[in-house]
């Protein structure tokens, strides 16, 4: 997934899991991943090479292609 700086518009580049950094404006972000149903945060599963989230609130299994990504500045 190719994210865009929200400040510059700059490509991000990845800097860990869920984590992206802009090196045109030297800004750094972390992604949130939000239920598409019931907007809560998801939890993330990852097993054998695959990613799944969980959602307490559903009580249910979502596919990453279903989440919602969100990116939240770090100050």
């Amino acid at each position: 997934m190719q994210l865009s700086c929200p400040d510059c518009e700059s490509e991000l580049a990845n800097s860990g899991e869920l984590k992206r950094h802009c090196p045109s404006c030297d800004s750094d972000f972390v992604i949130n991943v939000c239920c598409r149903e019931c907007g809560q945060p998801l939890q993330r599963l990852k097993a054998c090479g695959a990613v799944s989230f969980w959602c307490d609130h559903c009580n249910e299994l979502k596919s990453k292609s279903t989440a919602i990504y969100n990116l939240v500045k770090q100050a």
